[in-house]
């Protein structure tokens, strides 16, 4: 009888064992998958700068199409930019762009975003600029669209 009791304090010995590598196993992949998370991304203020991010377009007759351009300036000493896409709220805007352009330090960029004049009244649309790496840029654009 004393060796059913040994064998089952091994067994227990064995299970604890097994538990205590398997928490191990769990914690470790836990740790991995935090440590592989992205930190804080930079602002991309610090790499560019921007005209016409924030537009008034005034007063515009509704279902006018206009147009304007905003430019980017790579304004880091070692960082190459590069436009992926542009994501836009709605189909009343149309973004013109050079996908995967490379923008070097030092050097410019143009987008130009097209409002097809869809609104009465007062309206506010927004593109993003969105860059490699994460980084991103809310550009807004607003006005008073009036009958003809």
């Amino acid at each position: 009888m004393s060796k059913n009791i040994s064998g089952s304090a091994g067994a227990m010995r064995n299970c604890n064992w097994s538990l205590s590598l398997l928490f191990l196993m769990i914690f470790s992949v836990t740790a991995q998958g935090q440590s592989e998370k992205p930190g804080p991304l930079q602002d991309i203020h610090a790499l560019a700068e921007f005209t016409n991010a924030d537009y008034n377009m005034g007063t515009l007759k509704t279902g006018k199409n206009t147009e304007f351009t905003v430019t980017i300036k790579n304004i880091s000493t070692a960082d190459t930019l590069e436009v992926t896409d542009i994501k836009v709220v709605c189909g009343c805007t149309t973004p013109k762009y050079r996908s995967h352009e490379l923008i070097l330090p030092g050097k410019t960029s143009q987008i130009t975003l097209g409002f097809n004049g869809s609104a009465r009244g007062e309206f506010t649309k927004t593109a993003s600029i969105i860059f490699k790496g994460g980084y991103s840029k809310e550009i807004k654009f607003y006005g008073v669209a009036v009958a003809e």
